[in-house]
């Protein structure tokens, strides 16, 4: 069996290497934009170490702000300068409004119906200009004013109820109250249903005094966009103040 695998990881190689070595140069120049060198089968993702837009930023830095990439067999367009994204999504929006198509993505996402995944097209078109007047309109975002406004009270009501009987800080886990309370808002507008906890207005910043744990900074270059991945969770000491306890008792 072991032999057989060998032969066979031999015979491969053989292959790749002949097809690298004895393929015919292109008879027509490439336009394509400069790419670093590639791996066969994986193409350059083993360039990629977290976090990865650091990655991205030094190899723009290397081969200029647009560079031509393949993850495995995909290519991939990697475009970091304003002038060439500007370029992209005005004079050559249409070339770049199509999603690839995946099988996966076929299935999830009912044949490509859903706005993500959509080819561009009436389709496409039709869900863009819902999604902007229904979704997304200044009169639809601020009808939801009142979802958020019981959230924030909601989260200060737990806050209020969880407080240091003797006046002292108490601590709280911030990460999974930002996650409940945006999942709540999503929640709500989508089905009118709460993920969890109780309705309630206010501001939590302003009803309690809050005190940081330890003088170590939030690097938030760490993590891709803005997930922290931190060993230790992102927590903070806080207690209400005086005159809010009266306030804060009534909710």
């Amino acid at each position: 069996m072991d032999d057989l695998l060998f032969y066979l990881a031999l015979f491969l190689t053989i292959i790749l290497l002949s097809r690298l070595l004895l393929s015919p140069p292109p008879k027509h120049p490439s336009n394509k934009p400069p790419s670093p060198p590639s791996l066969p089968l994986i193409g350059h993702l083993h360039l990629f170490k977290k976090p990865l837009h650091r990655t991205l930023s030094g190899l723009s830095l290397k081969y200029g702000p647009v560079l031509s990439l393949r993850f495995g067999t995909r290519p991939v367009l990697v475009v970091s300068s304003y002038s060439a994204s500007e370029e992209c999504f005005t004079k050559n929006d249409i070339a770049f409004a199509n999603r690839p198509r995946f099988l996966s993505a076929k299935i999830l996402t009912y044949n490509y119906t859903v706005q993500a995944a959509a080819p561009y097209g009436d389709n496409w078109r039709n869900i863009r200009r819902f999604t902007t007047v229904g979704v997304f309109s200044t009169t639809r975002v601020n009808s939801f004013s009142p979802i958020r406004s019981a959230e924030v009270r909601s989260i200060v009501k737990s806050f209020f109820s969880s407080r240091s009987i003797d006046g002292g800080f108490t601590k709280v886990e911030l990460k999974s109250v930002f996650f409940d309370l945006a999942f709540n808002v999503v929640m709500e507008m989508i089905s009118g249903k709460k993920f969890h906890g109780e309705g309630a207005t206010g501001s939590h910043e302003e009803c309690f005094e809050w005190k940081r744990i330890g003088e170590e900074e939030v690097d938030m270059m760490k993590g891709p966009g803005l997930t922290m991945p931190k060993d230790k969770p992102l927590e903070a000491m806080y207690r209400p103040w005086p005159s809010m306890i009266d306030v804060l008792s009534q909710l």
